[in-house]
């Protein structure tokens, strides 16, 4: 697969199993109320599926536990986890369009961090109005919205926490990836579901999901979990190792300001794929200004990097000095022939031929 067609792939990837992962964890949520203990199930089931598959099968490889990558992974993941919580605060306090509305922000700082950090260009005047056109178009769905207008400021400090955090989630994955030498594609899914279990029992114990389902089995004992629920806990288990596995290798192929659009393009994507069919149908307005975020995603470009640039200019500079030295040389030929007019033709067929043949060889040599 060349490189173009392994892009599009892992965008394609990731963006099923986002959009598919979000909807079921909203019907599994609908039959079991417990989101950071179904999160958790996830993790671990991800884990039993990468070792499994190594040490049982021999299928897949992984990369060893070593320290050096575990400390930007635990800082990733305290990244995460934080985000994780400022997201649960921000929706008691306020909706779900305040939410989206400050996720679609995200792609601007990421962009500057990218120039900052990540050695990229900014980007170029049609993808900075393609991302104020996906935020603008955020904000119009949310402004549609009753809701939204009517929350105080306080509403605001955790989806800005949120909004800092998530950015700098983004733009930290990306320079892992670049910056932490693990082997094998496992390797960052390893790392993130065995780092990422410990905070959600914690947000488990702290938003009292143990005592609720202690209740529930107190109560309906082994009915509290139907088969409906069961085989959508599976399935979830199944779709979050593929987002695992999709997500990573989808942020090594593309920036971190283009990966952060991928996601805000199909959180837009999957909410009014959500009022559709279970919510209330969406006002004209809503559906409109979400096509307004699809548009400014189509719109966008991924900006170069400067290291890119900077090595074509650089050819460029080759080149033109090599085109300057054979003029200079040919002109030198023809001075020779005019102060020398009775120089025998063999002499000056072979100084032409000398000249192609070095003329020949410094293209080549650029051409590689």
């Amino acid at each position: 697969m060349n490189e173009k067609n392994e892009v599009i792939t892992s965008i394609l990837a990731y963006s099923f199993c986002s959009g598919s992962l979000v909807l079921i964890n909203k019907l599994i949520l609908h039959e079991l109320p417990y989101p950071s203990l179904v999160i958790t199930l996830q993790l671990w089931a991800a884990i039993f599926f990468i070792y499994s598959l190594h040490y049982c099968c021999g299928i897949i490889d992984i990369d060893a536990i070593k320290w050096n990558a575990v400390i930007p992974y635990s800082l990733y993941t305290i990244a995460f986890s934080l985000g994780v919580l400022c997201n649960m605060k921000s929706l008691s306090l306020s909706n779900v369009e305040t939410i989206i509305v400050f996720r679609a922000l995200a792609p601007l700082l990421v962009s500057v961090l990218d120039v900052a950090f990540l050695g990229r260009e900014w980007p170029s005047f049609r993808s900075w109005m393609a991302l104020f056109l996906i935020a603008f178009g955020a904000f119009g769905y949310a402004a549609s919205d009753e809701q939204f207008e009517s929350q105080g400021l306080m509403a605001y400090f955790w989806p800005t926490m949120y909004l800092f955090l998530i950015s700098f989630e983004m733009a930290y994955g990306k320079n892992i990836v670049k910056s932490v030498d693990l082997k094998t594609r496992s390797g960052p899914v390893q790392y993130t579901n065995m780092l990422g279990w410990p905070p959600m029992l914690l947000f488990a114990h702290g938003g009292g999901e143990f005592y609720r389902v202690h209740e529930k089995w107190v109560e309906d004992g082994p009915a509290m979990f139907t088969s409906s629920s069961l085989a959508l806990l599976c399935l979830g288990c199944v779709v979050g190792t593929g987002i695992g596995y999709s997500g990573w290798w989808c942020r090594s192929k593309v920036s971190a300001a283009s990966y952060t659009i991928i996601g805000v393009i199909n959180k837009c994507t999957t909410v009014l794929v959500n009022c559709l069919i279970w919510d209330k149908h969406a006002a004209p307005k809503g559906i409109a200004s979400f096509v307004l975020c699809l548009v400014g995603g189509a719109l966008y470009q991924q900006a170069p990097m400067k290291m890119d640039i900077a090595r074509q200019e650089g050819i460029q500079d080759d080149i033109i000095a090599s085109i300057t030295t054979d003029v200079d040389e040919e002109k030198a030929l023809l001075s020779e022939i005019e102060e020398d007019p009775g120089k025998e033709d063999a002499d000056e067929t072979s100084e032409r031929a000398s000249l192609s043949e070095k003329k020949g060889y410094k293209r080549r040599k650029h051409r590689r």
